[in-house]
């Protein structure tokens, strides 16, 4: 890009499109708040400077003007609708980019979703970059849609100008022990980022593992193992999702010398908490309130994601203000409790930007399933291996009783793609000891399986049967009867409503999921996360139940 036709309001000859008058900014360079005029124009900052002239004033005096913020990893599937609907939600809260992994759709749907992912970025206000899904299936021991995606399939996006690297490096194993096909994805992009996923990964591991060319982790939920990944040259993305809370954890990990190797994800959140607590903002509020300082916050959540994945660089760099950059910033009232006035992405306020509405899209119904029995779904009993859920954690515990001790549930995975394959089943703890129904969801991580938790096999029946009409979504069952239900019929994943209506819809499933005795705050994602194979502990997928830590696949009966 040629930038000579700015350098006349750059140095005041003419009036620019806008100036923020008598301003506090934050100084990301130097980690300092100056003072004074923010001029803007054609949606880029041209001026630092006092005494030019603009078509358009705000008398900024007493306000704070920081950097728009960067989610460094999220799945906008998990916020259970389209991107369109993705930037509806967040951009007013500030979040003015995101680096996305679509592997939730692409698992479901192959490379289809990525090409949907790329060409949606295209069309958006959000920025919106997708990094390359690495791991489709995350795992050998589960039955995904999309099939298996190799670097030959991932490379011809690679040079989508809104594909920015290859995305979460889930198999472990496969880095640390040379997986031909594994090294061959990080030989295809050793030139782009490579962002990991190495949950409690210490020492040579940790070592082998960075020396492979990976430079992110957002799974680190240990002060020390986030130290650690630090030190050997991991950027640390604190979380805090809807179930994976790890901000009171690595807290004090961000300080003014750490702060360009962290950022903030939000990886899994759900429209309801994004309605009631936040995106970014949350987080920002949150790790101030811990103790952090308000300026290594948001350098944090802006710049240092930038600055990893070079966007900082480039005729469209972001993450600073300063001449040059794009004009993505936050007018805050008060940057400690992240009070925002008015949210501006390239130049505009975004309450002056066009809503961009899904056009009708084309889509089947994703759930492909036999009937199911009530036999189906009954498990061995007597001495059994348990998965124990920890609440706000997508990390598990394994134990062993029986299983007809209370607090124990029966636990199912329905292959949904139409293999007709019997259902996979176990026993899961922690959903309540007086838990009484059935909770069943079609989003099961990250091959979307269905995945059914329940007292009883006849409610688990009309919960799974419930979804596979619906197209997928959730549903909550108590007595043979259905008391709650959302569908998500594009992928069994995402749907068109607005991010009011399935604030809604969630609510009400949530006052269900109560009524069954269920404990956990979000049971829907909690229930996600048990059919995830890389986390560890203990896991259940649609081929049997996966003792993660010896990546193998073991017996329910003990």
């Amino acid at each position: 890009m040629n930038f000579r036709h700015l350098l006349p309001f750059s140095l005041g000859k003419y009036p620019c499109d806008l100036i923020f008058r008598d301003v506090t900014y934050l100084d990301v360079f130097s980690g300092a708040w100056a003072r004074g005029d923010v001029a803007l124009h054609e949606g880029r900052i041209v001026a630092l400077e006092a005494g030019l002239k603009a078509i358009r004033e705000i008398n900024a005096k007493g306000k704070f003007l920081v950097p728009g913020f960067i989610d460094a990893h999220v799945h906008v599937e998990s916020a259970l609708v389209t991107p369109r609907g993705f930037e509806n939600m967040v951009l007013k809260r500030g979040t003015t980019t995101a680096i996305c992994d679509p592997h939730e759709l692409t698992n479901v749907l192959g490379t289809r979703a990525l090409q949907y992912f790329l060409d949606e970025a295209s069309g958006l206000h959000l920025n919106l970059k997708v990094m390359l899904s690495s791991c489709v299936p995350a795992t050998h021991l589960e039955t995904n849609g999309g099939g298996i995606l190799n670097a030959q399939d991932l490379l011809p996006f690679k040079s989508h100008p809104h594909a920015l690297g290859l995305a979460e490096m889930m198999n472990v194993p496969g880095v640390i022990f040379g997986d031909e096909s594994v090294h061959a994805k990080l030989e295809a992009f050793h030139d782009v980022p490579i962002d990991g996923h190495a949950p409690l990964l210490r020492g040579g591991a940790l070592s082998a593992y960075a020396l492979c060319g990976i430079t992110s982790c957002h799974e680190s939920s240990e002060l020390e193992e986030a130290r650690e990944k630090l030190t050997k040259g991991i950027a640390v993305w604190i979380r805090e999702g809807s179930v994976a809370k790890d901000l009171n954890a690595l807290a004090p990990l961000l300080t003014s010398s750490s702060s360009l190797s962290l950022g903030f994800c939000t990886d899994d959140r759900n429209p309801l908490d994004i309605a009631t607590e936040g995106h970014l903002d949350y987080l920002i509020r949150e790790s101030i309130r811990l103790g952090a300082s308000p300026i290594d916050a948001y350098r944090a959540a802006s710049f240092s994601v930038a600055l990893h994945y070079g966007l900082n660089r480039g005729p469209q760099r972001i993450g600073a203000i300063a001449p040059g950059f794009i004009a993505d910033l936050i007018l805050l009232n008060d940057p400690r409790n992240v009070s925002i006035h008015s949210v501006w992405k390239g130049g505009r306020d975004v309450l002056e930007l066009e809503t961009k509405s899904d056009a009708t899209h084309v889509f089947q119904n994703t759930i492909r399933i036999d009937a199911i029995t009530e036999s189906d779904l009954d498990g061995v009993k007597g001495l059994v291996n348990i998965i124990r859920v920890l609440p706000g954690k997508i990390l598990t515990e394994h134990e062993v009783k029986d299983s007809e001790s209370i607090g124990v549930a029966k636990l199912s995975v329905i292959e949904r793609y139409g293999r007709k394959s019997k259902p996979a089943n176990a026993y899961v703890s922690g959903f309540g000891d007086a838990f009484q129904g059935a909770i069943a969801s079609s989003v099961g991580h990250d091959s979307h399986n269905l995945i059914c938790v329940g007292s009883s096999a006849k409610d688990m029946k009309i919960a799974v049967t419930a979804l596979a009409c619906l197209g997928g979504g959730f549903c909550v069952v108590k007595d043979g009867k259905v008391l709650s239900e959302f569908a998500l019929p594009f992928g069994g994943l995402m749907s068109f409503k607005s991010p009011e209506e399935i604030a809604k819809n969630l609510r009400d499933l949530r006052q269900a999921s109560l009524a069954t005795g269920c404990i956990l705050h979000e049971p829907f994602l909690q229930l996600a996360f048990l059919s995830l194979p890389v986390i560890p502990k203990l896991k259940l997928t649609d081929k049997g139940l996966v003792d993660v830590d010896g990546f193998r696949l073991i017996p329910v009966a003990v």
